[in-house]
């Protein structure tokens, strides 16, 4: 999915990590504390700063924060961060219209590490959403990973895809639904995994409706998806399956899943795509229909 090289995401908020200060890790709420414990052995990185329990994390301060200088549909379509500021205007845009008093996130575009209350990102943990500070955090560099270790072509609409699903969780922490469903351990019926599908399902929606979103001179911010393009999407999907991640890695245990299979994945993704948000409650159907 490409920028109309003339929109207008001159009104982003995006913004790059200035100076942090260290202080006790909060922990991640659901998603991180799990993410931490599949992918570190996974990706062979530490992720412990992300499981809180008095870890040293850090937090983000306005102190040399940047916001990017992203002005034009240009500048989206050449420019990876400026991809991820232009996400953030379309997303913005949907979900307000979607979720009565719509809080926003901060999202945070960075290169190599910085640090959040979460713990520190970094491209190896890849993009993920800290609810303590409602934060999305997203290294454009995980792209790459995903096409070295995980076989992912990670195009333009499958780049935002990701974003989307990051927001999806934001969506999931405002409205309630993650203190609803918190974490129950994992395996392919849990709590973790429904709320990684929605958030999927929930991507799906958005990317549906973004073609028909329009900035302030009614310029469409992009351009009609291709049949190429939606593909990339699903493969990205189907990279970052729990299955095919420890594929990767040489094994399978269904019970450790915390994400889905690269199966459901792309099945949610399609439903939110074909169907809308209405087909997004994965929390109401057996897991047998996951």
């Amino acid at each position: 999915m490409t920028f109309n090289p003339d929109s207008d995401i001159s009104s982003h908020r995006t913004r790059r990590p200035g100076r942090t200060a260290a202080i006790a890790g909060v922990g991640g709420v659901g998603l991180l504390g799990i993410i931490a414990l599949i992918a570190g052995p996974l990706l062979g990185v530490d992720l412990t700063g992300l499981l809180g329990g008095g870890t040293q994390g850090g937090s983000p301060s306005d102190a040399g924060e940047t916001v990017l200088a992203c002005e034009s549909g240009e500048d989206a379509n050449t420019q990876d961060d400026c991809r991820m500021a232009g996400a953030q205007v379309l997303l913005d845009g949907y979900w307000e219209q979607q979720v009565e008093g719509y809080t926003p996130p901060q999202l945070y575009v960075f290169h190599g590490q910085t640090s959040t209350q979460c713990g520190t990102a970094s491209n190896s943990v890849g993009p993920f959403y800290c609810p303590p500070e409602q934060g999305v955090y997203i290294d454009p560099d995980f792209f790459q990973i995903m096409r070295q270790q995980f076989g992912a072509s990670a195009g333009e609409l499958a780049q935002l895809y990701i974003v989307g699903h990051e927001w999806g969780h934001h969506i999931q922490n405002i409205t309630g639904t993650m203190s609803q469903y918190p974490n129950n351990g994992t395996g392919p019926d849990s709590n973790s995994v429904r709320t990684e599908l929605q958030a999927d399902c929930y991507a799906g929606a958005w990317l549906a409706a973004a073609a028909d979103q329009t900035d302030e001179n009614g310029v469409a911010y992009l351009e009609t998806p291709t049949e190429a393009q939606i593909e990339d999407a699903l493969n990205a999907a189907f990279a970052v399956g729990d299955d095919h991640i420890q594929e990767q890695s040489g094994f399978s245990n269904p019970e450790s899943w915390t994400h889905g299979s690269s199966q459901q994945r792309q099945g949610w993704f399609a439903s939110g795509y074909q169907n809308g948000l209405g087909s997004c409650d994965t929390f109401a159907v057996d897991g047998s229909q996951l």
